[in-house]
């Protein structure tokens, strides 16, 4: 089994109306998708996630860590006003890459990796997994 590391992604959400009525993604950063802007279905806009490599399962927003995410969204949105930003919440992403490590997204196993019959291990299916969960689906079902 791979070691597993934690990513933990925090999302600051907007006081006020978004100015914005569609996604925006910046450039990818280490470890993730960088500090973009999504709009949930009352108007609130968020930004996140982060990626901030932890050691134990915590959920908490520090609120200091609303300096990086004014300077990530500045990147797209220079007009954002100081204070505008609040946490919001945190997820937890388990990472088959260490931090500053490869870019593996996730890993499947078949018994030619380990020689156990018939077990097929998927490991680190996260958002690229998802994305390509159909494909995933379909390799498998030729092996089984």
């Amino acid at each position: 089994m791979p070691t597993i590391y934690y990513a933990k992604g925090n999302y600051f959400t907007l006081s006020g109306r978004s100015p914005f009525s569609r996604l925006i993604y910046p450039v990818p950063v280490p470890g993730g998708l960088g500090v973009h802007l999504t709009i949930d279905l009352g108007g609130q806009a968020r930004f996140g996630p982060d990626v901030e490599w932890i050691d134990d399962i915590d959920y908490t927003v520090d609120p200091a860590r609303a300096d990086s995410f004014y300077a990530a969204v500045r990147s797209y949105w220079p007009a954002l006003k100081d204070g505008a930003l609040q946490p919001g919440y945190a997820g937890v992403r388990p990472k088959i890459e260490r931090p500053g490590g490869s870019t593996t997204d996730f890993l499947i196993q078949t018994e030619k990796d380990h020689g156990v019959a018939g077990l097929i291990n998927l490991f680190g299916i996260e958002s690229p997994g998802m994305t390509a969960s159909l494909a995933i689906a379909d390799w498998l079902a030729q092996r089984v």
